[in-house]
């Protein structure tokens, strides 16, 4: 038997669910589990601030988690570094402070009040004095994928056929189609987010964890074990099968 492991989709600064899905965790496995946790942990949500100082101090204090890189962790990073608002993979054309994309959001949470039309200089000089400057270097600091034998945890997915080493930046924290349409087997089984549904689901090459809590939907942490997925509730684990 392997040792089980733990993963939490897109947060995007629900605090509170975050603390939920890991008193699930922990009721299910333990004080020390292993945690993967996919990404994007800020924006539309209430409590971005909250939501990166629960990580950081969860890997500063040796806590078995692996906390992956998103897009959205990654536009905070560039807006507060270069002040970029917008990124050529967004084919809408929306830019970061947009109500749909959530950074309004995130800087509410430091006390930044922002609207999307803001001037960006002024904007960005009093962001830079809210945020700290750890918060934005644990999010650069995070790593894109975690492989293990039979599963590959990243944000948005890879390009398919293509070796790992070989993957792009912009593809494992941005990509939709075409690693959504593809239904061959991938050499692990992909575990992801970034694509927000009603409820997360097993496709048979890949499971999608981005069951909407940016929109105020629930967040089901899973659990895989012996190759087996399983979701995690209130009730304990519930199968998640293809």
């Amino acid at each position: 038997m392997t040792d089980p492991i733990y993963a939490i989709g897109d947060v995007h600064g629900q605090k509170q669910a975050l603390d939920q899905a890991l008193e699930w965790i922990a009721a299910d496995g333990g004080a020390d589990a292993e945690i993967v946790f996919l990404g994007d942990y800020v924006d539309r949500g209430p409590d971005s601030r909250a939501v990166i100082d629960c990580l950081a101090s969860g890997i500063q204090a040796g806590r078995n988690w692996h906390v992956l890189r998103g897009n959205h962790d990654r536009m905070f990073c560039r807006f507060y570094r270069s002040g970029i608002l917008g990124d050529a993979r967004i084919k809408s054309g929306l830019e970061w402070l947009h109500p749909r994309l959530g950074g309004v959001d995130t800087l509410a949470s430091y006390g930044v009040s922002a609207a999307e039309d803001d001037p960006v200089e002024p904007l960005l000089e009093e962001v830079r004095r809210a945020v700290p400057e750890a918060h934005i270097a644990f999010l650069e600091e995070r790593p894109l994928y975690l492989e293990t034998n039979n599963f590959l945890f990243v944000h948005a997915g890879i390009l398919p056929g293509v070796p790992l080493a070989d993957q792009i930046e912009d593809d494992l924290i941005w990509i939709r189609d075409p690693f959504l349409m593809e239904s061959a087997p991938h050499p692990w089984l992909v575990v992801h987010g970034h694509t927000a549904l009603d409820y997360p689901q097993h496709f048979g090459n890949r499971i999608d964890l981005d069951g909407g809590a940016g929109y105020g939907r629930m967040l089901y942490p899973a659990v895989f074990e012996d190759g087996d997925a399983w979701l995690l509730n209130c009730n304990g684990r519930e199968a998640l099968r293809p």
